[in-house]
C-alpha cells in the first residue's frame, strides 16, 4: 500500500469517529424538549446538557492530553474511542438527569482529547502542503453528523424515544474504533517537553489570545443554536417534524462550510479567512434576529448561518497550530487541546447567555447575544494578526502558513 493511501485511510478513520462524536454532541439539541419532558426537568436546565458537556470537555481535555503526551498515538486514540463508547452507553441507559449528565461528561472528556490529538495526527499524516485539507476532512466527519446523523437522530428520538439515538452512537463508535485499529498507522508521540514546560503555553499571550478568538467566534452561534428547535417551532411556527428536517439544511451548510473553510484558511491565511467569516456571521445573526418569525427567510438564513459558523472551525485550529509552532513548539498537542477547550468554552458561553434569555422569556433575543460575541472577537483577532505579521512568516504546520 502506498504512503498516500495510508495517509488517506488514516484521515478517513479519524473522520469516521468524528462523525460519531458529532452525532453524540449535537443530538441533544434536536431532542432537548423530549429529554426535558421525560426526565421532568425545565427546558433551561436540560440545556445544561449542552453547556455542561462543553464545560467538562474544556476542563478535561488539556489535562488528559497533558497526561498522554509521551504515549504512542494509536493506542491512545483507541482508548479514547472506547471511553467515548462507554459514555454514550451510560447516556442511553440513563433513567435520571444526573445519570445522563454523568454519561455526557464521560463522553465529553474522550471527545475533546480525541479531537486534540487527532488534529495534530491528521496534520502529520497529510502530504506536504495538504494539512489544512486533512484537518478539514477530519472535521468533515463532525459536520457530516449535522447533515445526516443529527436530523435523523432527532426524527427517531422525537418519534421513538430520545435514548435510541444514543444506542446508535454506540454502534458508530464501535465502527470508529475498528477503522482506527485498521487504518491509522502506528506513530510515536511527537517530541514534547515535560508537563511544566508544556504548561508554559498558558503563559503565552498569543496562545491565550487565540483561545479567546475561538471561544468568542465559535460561541457566537450557540446562544441561539442551543435552542434552535423551540425557536423554529415556537417563534417561526414550524412543526417539530419539519424543524427536525430543517436541521438538514443547517447540516449541509456546516459540511460545505467546513470544507470551504479549510481551503480559505490555506489560501488566504487563517487571520484573513476568520476576519471575513466573523463579519459575515455577525450580519447573518442580525438578519435572524429581525426575520425569525418568517419561514422562508429563516430557511435561507439557516443555510448561510451553518456555512459561516462551522466554516471557521479549520481556521480556528489552523491559527492555534501555527501560533503554537512559533511560540510553543514543544507543546503543540497541548496547545491543540487548549483550542479544543476554547471551542467548548465558547459553546458554554453561548449556551449560558442563551439560557439566561430563555429563562427571562426572551428566546427571540438569543441571536443578539451572538452578535455581541462575534463583534468582540474582532478585537483579539486584529491583535494576533498584527502580532503574527510583525514576527515574520508563521512556520508551516504540515502545510499551514500564516500570511
Amino acid at each position: 500500500m502506498s504512503q498516500r493511501n495510508v495517509v488517506h485511510r488514516g484521515v478517513w478513520a479519524l473522520a469516521v469517529t468524528a462523525f460519531a462524536i458529532g452525532v453524540a454532541e449535537f443530538i441533544v439539541v434536536g431532542v432537548l424538549p423530549a429529554i426535558a419532558e421525560d426526565l421532568g426537568v425545565p427546558l433551561a436546565r436540560a440545556g445544561g446538557l449542552v453547556g455542561l458537556y462543553a464545560l467538562a470537555l474544556a476542563i478535561g481535555t488539556p489535562l488528559v492530553v497533558l497526561g498522554l503526551a509521551r504515549l504512542p498515538r494509536k493506542p491512545v486514540l483507541l482508548t479514547l474511542v472506547a471511553v467515548f463508547l462507554a459514555g454514550n452507553l451510560l447516556s442511553a441507559l440513563s433513567t435520571s438527569y444526573a445519570m445522563l449528565l454523568a454519561g455526557r461528561i464521560l463522553t465529553a472528556v474522550a471527545h475533546g482529547s480525541f479531537f486534540a490529538i487527532g488534529a495534530t495526527l491528521a496534520a502529520r499524516l497529510a502530504p506536504e502542503g495538504q494539512a489544512s485539507r486533512a484537518i478539514a476532512l477530519m472535521f468533515a466527519g463532525l459536520t457530516l453528523a449535522m447533515v445526516t446523523g443529527v436530523p435523523l437522530g432527532s426524527l427517531i428520538g422525537n418519534g421513538l424515544g430520545w435514548r435510541l439515538p444514543f444506542f446508535a452512537v454506540v454502534l458508530l463508535a464501535a465502527l470508529g474504533w475498528l477503522a482506527t485499529a485498521l487504518w491509522v498507522p502506528a506513530l510515536p508521540a511527537q517530541a514534547a517537553g515535560r508537563a511544566g514546560s508544556q504548561l508554559t503555553a498558558l503563559a503565552r499571550p498569543e496562545i491565550l489570545t487565540m483561545m479567546s478568538i475561538t471561544s468568542l467566534g465559535f460561541g457566537a452561534s450557540f446562544a441561539a443554536f442551543t435552542f434552535i428547535t423551540p425557536i423554529l417551532t415556537d417563534i417561526t411556527g414550524f412543526s417539530t417534524r419539519i424543524s427536525s428536517l430543517l436541521l438538514v439544511v443547517f447540516g449541509v451548510a456546516t459540511l460545505v462550510g467546513n470544507l470551504m473553510g479549510g481551503r480559505w484558511a490555506a489560501n488566504l491565511g487563517w487571520p484573513v479567512a476568520l476576519r471575513r467569516m466573523l463579519v459575515g456571521l455577525l450580519v447573518v445573526l442580525v438578519a435572524i434576529a429581525l426575520l425569525m418569525p418568517y419561514r422562508i427567510p429563516m430557511v435561507a438564513l439557516l443555510f448561510v448561518w451553518g456555512l459561516l459558523a462551522f466554516g471557521m472551525s479549520p481556521g480556528f485550529q489552523a491559527g492555534m497550530l501555527a501560533t503554537a509552532e512559533r511560540w510553543t513548539p514543544r507543546a503543540v498537542d497541548f496547545a491543540s487541546a487548549l483550542n479544543i477547550s476554547a471551542f467548548n468554552l465558547g459553546i458554554t458561553l453561548g449556551e449560558t447567555l442563551g439560557s439566561v434569555l430563555v429563562v427571562r422569556g426572551d428566546m427571540a433575543l438569543t441571536p443578539w447575544a451572538g452578535v455581541g460575541l462575534a463583534l468582540i472577537a474582532q478585537l483579539p483577532l486584529a491583535w494576533l494578526a498584527q502580532r503574527s505579521s510583525g514576527a515574520g512568516t508563521v512556520p508551516a504546520v504540515g502545510g499551514w502558513e500564516g500570511r
